[in-house]
């Protein structure tokens, strides 16, 4: 279904105990694109040529617990340190010391933990369509009624097993409906759309996402 450039290259690398299946184009100062949730490495197909083309090496990894990254068991195996870790690691099995970090959504609250615990290997930060950690938590904490209303899946998927029994309910009913559908008109054309899907369907990937 997926028609991909000469350009890149899949590989698996080893990192923090795990192995990241990545999407690889370029020669130059690094970038790594993190992906957000339900999404994989494939939400950066239209970002990965142009930064090559421009000079960088590209690395897009499939985050812990996605697509064709491994899917260690247990929720503390998540933790947002723990992933950080894992892109820290990435980015010396590439032969650098740092890289620019690019996260969205997901990956943007990975990004920014990234800075935060590692500002040495940061050489730039690009974050899109997630919240400075500080402000995001004083609105989630501090009694802002709107904001606890709008993040309730993050209180949702807490609980055990209900997550992905309501996620993968007739065929994914759910995600394509909120996940997807409420995005802008046309940004997930049903082939694209399917390869998401068939990403969350691998076995462990949707119990990995929700972890």
């Amino acid at each position: 279904m997926r028609e991909e450039p000469d350009e890149w290259t899949h590989r698996t690398v080893e990192t923090n105990g795990i192995r990241l299946h990545c999407v690889v184009a370029g020669e130059g100062p690094l970038v790594v694109l993190l992906h957000g949730f339900p999404e994989f490495w494939y939400s950066w197909r239209h970002q990965i040529v142009p930064l090559a083309r421009r000079g960088f090496r590209v690395v897009a990894p499939d985050l812990r617990g996605y697509n064709d990254s491994d899917k260690p068991e247990g929720v503390d195996a998540y933790r947002i340190s723990t992933i950080v870790e894992d892109v820290a690691g990435l980015i010396r099995a590439f032969g650098e010391e740092r890289a620019s970090i690019v996260g969205h959504d997901w990956g943007g609250a990975v990004a920014y933990a990234f800075a935060m615990l590692h500002p040495e290997m940061t050489a730039k930060l690009a974050v899109l369509n997630a919240p400075h950690p500080a402000p995001f938590a004083q609105a989630l904490f501090g009694g802002d009624l709107a904001q606890l209303q709008k993040s309730w899946y993050m209180f949702f998927f807490q609980l055990p097993d209900a997550p992905e029994a309501l996620l993968a309910a007739d065929n994914f009913r759910f995600l394509k409906q909120f996940a997807f559908r409420q995005s802008r008109r046309g940004a997930f054309p049903p082939k694209d759309l399917a390869l998401y899907l068939e990403a969350l369907s691998k076995p462990g990937a949707l119990t990995g996402a929700v972890n």
